[in-house]
């Protein structure tokens, strides 16, 4: 991402659910904390991208709420595929560590 980029938060943070029909909750595998996910909007050069971030419990900044302008910490992306009733489906996950908030300095 570059330093030109701007990030703003869409939603408030969901809890991500693994299992639709069992309710079971998605969980980091290597800690066991609850992932939540955040749609956050990615502004740069002119354009903006609708991302989906899936992050743990602890990553989540207090006063995260939509609108807040965002910098997710060590995000990577994921590129998926998969075949489902004959047809193919394919995105990109994504996944920080954490969300911090960006503090925005009033215009003069």
């Amino acid at each position: 991402m570059l330093k030109t980029a701007v990030c703003v938060a869409g939603t408030e943070p969901v809890l991500k659910i693994k299992d639709q029909q069992t309710g079971e909750v998605a969980t980091d595998r290597e800690t066991g904390e609850s992932l939540y996910t955040v749609t956050v909007m990615l502004m740069e050069d002119g354009r903006a991208e609708i991302m989906k971030i899936t992050v743990p419990q602890s990553g989540l900044a207090a006063g995260l709420k939509p609108g807040a302008m965002v910098r997710p910490v060590d995000l990577f992306a994921t590129p998926w595929a998969r075949i489902f009733n004959g047809q193919l489906s394919d995105g990109v996950a994504y996944r920080a560590a954490r969300l911090e908030l960006v503090a925005v300095e009033a215009a003069q």
